[in-house]
């Protein structure tokens, strides 16, 4: 390990223990211990690929990364700085798991907030343990919970992210997608704001992937490619249409005996249309995992965080031209404006429409 190898890993433990200490609870000191012991593993992705003992197929996903991060510069207008540069193994399945919550008759989901990146619909753990201690305590007030793993997270540019080891196994497809969508936070986060940060990050990991197989030639997994975000289309507009009528039952004036029975009854509903809708796709069936799990207002929460805003940023996109440069130009002063007309201009009324409409929709 060279000398500036070591100043910088001091210097992220140095920056994070500040962080911790200039706060009044351990949940951001977990934060700072979790984020340095990734940081502390980091190694060149070039060192790593020209070490012998790397595995092969290792060595051949890091070289993808490699490529992968070239197109993202020239390509999608995506930074160009240290993250992803680097490779960093880690000793679990996750690096992060996500505790979302909802009250028992509500599909708003519960918020945090948290020093520089503002209030989002989630928290964040580096240990499982910890995850699944908060969500036991939520549960217990009586809220729905989820707790999901997470492969990967951007630190918003505040350090360079490594490639993780949760990251590898992975098909290049979704290698290409993920990298694209961490690093569009990079490009442009608004604090506060997980349904208009998400979107974005969803529609140019989307918009990513297709150009960059375009670029390849590799019109059969294009194609493939195409189909999945048709069926996760239409898995959506079953969560969609669950949330209507659960809406309605949480609106109606009933006993909660009588509530709780006709949510579990739709949960159930939902559950036998998505095994009808998915029985054709086998293997190919998206959420599959996420339909294996505990169905609630939590869970449902989890996803419309990412999914609300997309056919807006899609229809932005259209108008910049399709030039990706035009179109980061357009978001930042979408992102200038008020909650309230930021949200009327990519995840309003028009964008809620648009979303219904037959198209071939959605990580991470």
């Amino acid at each position: 390990m060279n000398g500036s190898s070591i100043l910088r890993r001091v210097g992220a433990l140095a920056i994070l223990a500040t962080l911790a200490i200039g706060t009044t609870g351990c949940y951001e000191w977990q934060a700072a211990v979790g984020e340095t012991a990734v940081l502390w593993r980091r190694e060149p992705i070039a060192r790593v690929i020209a070490d012998p003992a790397t595995p092969p197929r290792l060595r051949a996903q890091l070289r993808e990364v490699v490529a992968i991060r070239e197109f993202a510069i020239h390509d999608l207008d995506l930074p160009d700085n240290g993250s992803y540069r680097s490779y960093a193994a880690i000793d679990r399945p996750y690096v992060v798991w996500n505790v979302f919550a909802a009250p028992r008759f509500s599909l708003r989901a519960r918020r945090w907030c948290y020093p520089l990146v503002g209030c989002m619909a989630y928290r964040g753990y580096f240990s499982h343990r910890r995850a699944l201690a908060l969500a036991g305590k939520l549960r217990a007030a009586g809220d729905d919970v989820a707790v999901e793993g997470v492969a990967a997270y951007s630190t918003l540019g505040h350090f360079d992210d490594p490639v993780l080891s949760t990251m590898m196994g992975w098909s290049d497809v979704d290698l290409a997608g993920i990298i694209f969508h961490e690093l569009t936070h990079q490009r442009l986060f608004v604090p506060g704001d997980t349904r208009f940060d998400e979107g974005l990050a969803m529609f140019v990991e989307r918009e990513g992937v297709r150009r960059w197989l375009a670029a390849q030639g590799r019109t059969r997994t294009l194609a493939r490619y195409q189909r999945n975000l048709g069926r996760y289309a239409a898995v959506l507009a079953l969560l969609r249409g669950a949330r209507e009528r659960l809406a309605a039952i949480y609106r109606a004036p009933t006993a909660p005996s009588v509530m709780l029975a006709r949510k579990r009854r739709e949960f159930a509903a939902l559950r036998s249309a998505y095994e009808r809708l998915a029985a054709p796709w086998g293997e190919d069936a998206p959420l599959a995992s996420w339909f294996r799990k505990p169905l609630n207002n939590a869970a449902l929460a989890s996803l419309a965080t990412y999914e609300r805003c997309v056919p807006g940023f899609a229809r932005e996109f259209a108008r910049a031209g399709g030039s990706f440069p035009a179109f980061f130009a357009r978001i930042r002063s979408i992102a200038a404006l008020g909650r309230g007309a930021r949200d009327a201009a990519v995840c309003g009324a028009s964008a809620a429409a648009i979303s219904r409409a037959p198209r071939a929709g959605a990580s991470g």
